[in-house]
């Protein structure tokens, strides 16, 4: 399944969640039909787009694009779908912890990291614009030391999750 995970961008959890029906993960046979989840088109979308616009302010400001990282990404996306469920805003999870505590739970290394968060913002780009008109959340973006990114959109309620990583 870890194979799958990969090829489709999903986590290995969330296959297993989606297939009940293979009483033991580690094996399965040619010819099972699995249920692979998906992440809507709209989501995906938004994601991107904050990179996107992400990547462009850095090079005006001089700096190298951001790889994108569907692993950061799915990281990102539980975070603002805890923050949605559990009714809270902060950096630090009840569920997962801080930041670099969540990142390395779902088995992802770094030399350093960083977390922005926002709620409300109905776009990318006013999300973007919120971010860089914060002084921390501009450092972040700007942070010389990251050279991959997650993004993970929440629709219900707009919230934000943007985890950079840096190797």
């Amino acid at each position: 399944m870890w194979k799958l995970a990969v090829r489709y961008q999903a986590g290995t959890s969330e296959i297993i969640q989606a297939n009940p029906q293979v009483s033991n993960p580690d094996l399965i046979y040619p010819g099972q039909v699995l249920n692979i989840p998906q992440i809507s088109q709209s989501v995906l979308s938004y994601e991107s787009e904050v990179i996107r616009l992400v990547n462009e302010v850095r090079r005006e400001n001089g700096l190298k694009a951001l790889t994108a990282n569907w692993e950061l990404s799915r990281v990102a996306r539980y975070k603002s779908q805890d923050m949605l469920n559990k009714g809270y805003f902060s950096h630090t999870s009840p569920t997962y912890g801080t930041p670099f505590q969540m990142i390395k739970a779902f088995g992802l290394s770094f030399r350093t990291a960083g977390e922005n968060i926002a709620r409300g913002y109905p776009t990318p780009q006013a999300v973007v614009n919120g971010w860089m008109n914060s002084s921390g959340h501009r450092a972040n973006i700007l942070n010389a030391s990251y050279t991959q990114i997650g993004v993970g959109y929440v629709a219900q309620g707009n919230y934000w999750t943007q985890m950079f990583i840096g190797s």
